[in-house]
């Protein structure tokens, strides 16, 4: 959705966006990581990679969301009052997208490991 704002004349420079965007990638690329190793370790894997890959992608992930959420907030600031709605949205998702990273993390994650992450 934050991609299609640069594709709309009133947003293509909307202030954030390509800031959010720098990070965005990369936190959806260890969220998913995250996942799929969660995925694997309840499958029965046991390799110490996937639980040290699993711990790093989650860190990272959550620090990526962190200056997601700033760009967001910016954009919402920022944005002709038309497109505000549409930026609450995409917070919206953010925040489902954050709750299914923290799930992943409480399904999988002994005590012991939970202090790790």
């Amino acid at each position: 959705m934050s991609t299609q704002l640069f594709h709309i004349p009133e947003t293509s420079d909307l202030m954030g966006n390509a800031e959010m965007h720098r990070h965005l990638v990369p936190a959806s690329y260890h969220r998913v990581t995250a996942a799929g190793s969660a995925q694997r370790l309840l499958n029965g894997e046991r390799a110490p990679s996937i639980v040290e890959t699993l711990i790093a992608c989650i860190q990272n992930a959550e620090l990526r969301d962190r200056n997601v959420r700033v760009g967001l907030y910016t954009m919402r600031d920022a944005a002709p009052p038309t497109y505000k709605p549409f930026i609450e949205n995409i917070i919206r998702w953010q925040d489902y997208t954050e709750l299914h990273l923290q799930n992943t993390k409480q399904f999988v994650a002994p005590s012991s490991l939970q202090r790790q992450i």
